[in-house]
């Protein structure tokens, strides 16, 4: 490989959520591999950090302008990675996806209206919608073997509900590891324009494919489904530069991209900093082959995760991932609710995991969430702390 992956870098003392931050069960972080937040562990791609270093040499960060070029940079990749054609006018740009997605929310949603998830789902997806004054509606996806399949009938139920204005979609899904099909995604459009619910794609983890397997953005499914959707996204986590907070919100429609802008502005999320748009132009103008050799890295400790678990700790099965470096596990044989599993391991073990609980109390609960985006030596070390926990 042309880039080294198996580093081990130091991040403790860095002030980093991912190393730094104290699990709750715990009175130390001191110890503790964290296989916890969708945060990788590897250095950027070289491009983004001669670019960065290059803005941090001129030693003035005021106020930033979004130039020409940026613009530029995502239409070129999502049209030559992705065959999504994007108009100039179409991009707003924020500091977030978790923002962006709290904008689109109070954009096209009224207080007291529902917005409906898939779940188990990404836990800021609950929160979001709560802080803008709206009810969750879950639809549970159906366990088919070693994957999730969406529940059709349910989903057009909760979409027909009238108080139901907003999908909230995760594409690919965070936890399930599902990277939606152009069937599929179809299909949800289908259910939602009938009904006049609006789609709003959360489509973050969109390079993080494993082999086989291809993102399909949802604006670029269908003429209906672009001009019935929001899309969210960000090269914040597949780049691992989330410190340096930019994201985009791509819509065609006119008049909801004039209520986002003004919900832009009315949560103040508005400006960025000086770093984000030089590292988003370095990473989809020269940074497309290490994205690749990262996915195939991803995809080796993914197998090495499969093997050790099937040899080893055998109560547990780990789903099928298709997209995203968060396996999701059934933990359901051991008997124990997914937080006094997790409590358990972080006490005993030393090895910080998210509950499945964290992302639906009922969907998600007999499942924990793995990330496996570190050096395989760290992964190796963490699974092999479980063993001795659990066997």
């Amino acid at each position: 490989m042309k880039y080294d992956f198996d580093e081990l870098i130091e991040r403790r003392g860095t002030g980093c959520v991912k190393w730094d931050e104290r699990p709750e069960a715990v009175d130390s972080s001191d110890g503790i591999i964290p296989l916890w937040v969708a945060d990788m562990d590897f250095k950027a791609a070289p491009a983004i950090m001669d670019a960065v270093m290059k803005r941090a040499a001129h030693g003035v960060f005021g106020y930033t302008v979004v130039e020409e070029d940026y613009y530029l940079a995502v239409i070129s990749w999502f049209h030559r990675r992705h065959h999504w054609r994007i108009h100039r006018e179409e991009i707003l740009y924020t500091t977030g996806v978790v923002p962006a997605m709290s904008v689109a929310i109070k954009a096209l949603t009224m207080p007291g209206e529902k917005v409906l998830i898939l779940s188990p789902d990404y836990n800021c997806f609950f929160s979001s919608v709560r802080n803008n004054g709206c009810e969750v509606l879950e639809t549970a996806l159906k366990r088919v073997g070693d994957t999730f399949e969406v529940d059709w009938d349910d989903f057009e139920a909760k979409c027909a509900d009238e108080k139901t204005t907003v999908f909230l979609l995760c594409n690919p899904h965070n936890p399930c590891g599902r990277v939606w099909s152009a069937a599929e995604l179809s299909r949800m459009n289908e259910v939602c324009m009938k009904y006049g619910v609006k789609v709003v794609s959360d489509e973050i983890h969109c390079e993080l494919m494993m082999p086989g397997h291809t993102f399909q953005p949802f604006a670029a499914v269908s003429e209906d489904c672009r001009r019935n959707s929001v899309i969210l996204n960000s090269p914040s986590k597949s780049f691992n530069i989330a410190g340096l907070q930019v994201a985009n919100i791509i819509c065609s429609q006119s008049e909801w991209r004039r209520r986002i802008d003004r919900a832009i502005n009315i949560n103040e999320v508005c400006d960025v900093n000086p770093f984000g748009p030089v590292a988003l132009i370095a990473a989809y103008n020269e940074s497309e082959d290490w994205i690749d050799e990262l996915n195939l890295y991803l995809w080796e400790n993914y197998q090495f995760l499969c093997d050790f678990i099937d040899k080893n700790i055998p109560q547990w099965k780990v789903c099928r991932l298709e997209g995203t470096y968060l396996p999701w596990i059934d933990i359901s044989a051991m008997g124990v609710t997914s937080k006094a599993l997790c409590d358990r391991l972080v006490k005993e073990a030393k090895v910080w995991i998210n509950p499945g609980s964290m992302y639906g109390l009922e969907s998600g609960e007999g499942y924990i969430r793995v990330n496996i985006a570190c050096p395989r030596s760290r992964l190796q070390e963490a699974l092999q702390r479980i063993k001795i926990v659990l066997v």
